[in-house]
């Protein structure tokens, strides 16, 4: 058997736990391997951290987004993997059912979540954010419920979704003054409104300028740089 440190407390099965916590100081989870019931060895699992974690959490920093992990794991090895990340925000030891829970108190501070899981364990945390990402290499009820999926499975492009959908927004705001200043200004041209210094808008040059406000706002969008 290959049990937990609750299963061996639980059981009274002694062990060195000089050793189990220097291990877990090093953000190692310990497992215990049992043959008939007695100890046979200790191992310790280890999270290998991304480069690419790294430097997403970074980028998002440079972007006033804050980043906060949300992991099952124990505490020490929590604080171990956000010490790694420079992460300051941690919720730890959370169950399952706890996720979704947790998503709703973060969102109840008045804040925008977005949430990126791989997991059937995530599935209802992603539901309840703002924001579902998934990791393609995920779960594929993870997937379902997600808003959006990461195909490489690479976190820097969770950075790459928040700065596209930024320059989208910024764009949509670019058309949307371009075409109501355009308009403010040619219809009142178009109803006459400059007829008494003897300046008249034909419908067939009316017509025109309607288009070419289309073709310019077409423009403005294809500059959108993915």
């Amino acid at each position: 058997m290959v049990v937990s440190p609750g299963y061996m407390k639980d059981e009274e099965i002694e062990y060195q736990k000089d050793r189990y916590a220097e291990l877990a100081k090093q953000g190692k989870t310990v497992v215990f391997v049992l043959v008939d019931g007695e100890l046979v060895a200790m191992i310790a699992l280890a999270d290998r951290i991304r480069e690419s974690a790294k430097n997403a959490i970074q980028q998002l920093k440079t972007l006033n987004v804050s980043s906060m992990m949300l992991t099952g794991d124990n505490k020490q090895v929590a604080t171990w993997v956000a010490k790694q990340l420079d992460l300051t925000e941690i919720y730890a030891e959370v169950l399952p059912h706890e996720k979704a829970d947790q998503i709703k108190e973060i969102k109840q501070k008045g804040l925008k979540v977005a949430m990126t899981g791989d997991g059937v364990n995530d599935a209802p945390a992603l539901a309840n954010a703002d924001l579902g990402i998934a990791i393609g290499a995920g779960t594929d009820v993870a997937m379902e419920t997600a808003d959006v999926v990461l195909v490489k499975s690479n976190p820097e492009d969770v950075v790459s979704i928040i700065e596209l959908s930024k320059a989208t927004y910024k764009k949509m705001i670019q058309n949307l003054w371009w075409a109501a200043g355009y308009n403010i200004l040619a219809i009142p041209l178009a109803a006459g409104i400059l007829y008494p210094i003897g300046i008249v808008l034909s419908p067939a040059v009316g017509a025109v300028l309607m288009s070419l406000s289309t073709v310019i706002v077409a423009i403005n969008a294809k500059l959108l740089k993915a």
